[in-house]
């Protein structure tokens, strides 16, 4: 066998691991955040809400043990209304901001 072979992590793996950091957290989220006012892919920006909070096994606990609650929640087909988005960050940690708009020179 070479001895010189690489060996690679499994990026679900070491993305979990770095979202367990609270600040790689919120700057996961604010990036995702961004790119949704860019392009609208709110699909997007559920499913960086919903990496988060699978890396938090106690707030998967709250949302009744179940795991397919909280993806019926951040799904693609959900539409989950401002109050939910609210409640989910709450219990990660987090909290909805206003911010301006930063100006383009």
């Amino acid at each position: 066998m070479d001895q010189n072979k690489r060996q690679f992590r499994n990026f679900e793996d070491s993305l979990k691991e770095r979202l367990a950091d609270p600040e790689y957290a919120k700057i996961f989220l604010d990036v995702a955040l961004e790119e949704y006012e860019k392009d609208g892919d709110i699909e997007a920006f559920l499913l960086a809400l919903k990496d988060v909070a699978e890396t938090k096994s106690e707030f998967t606990n709250q949302i009744n043990s179940n795991q397919q609650n909280l993806s019926k929640i951040l799904s693609e087909e959900s539409n989950p209304h401002l109050k939910t988005l609210e409640a989910v960050l709450n219990d990660l940690g987090f909290r909805l901001s206003i911010e301006p708009i930063r100006t383009r020179e």
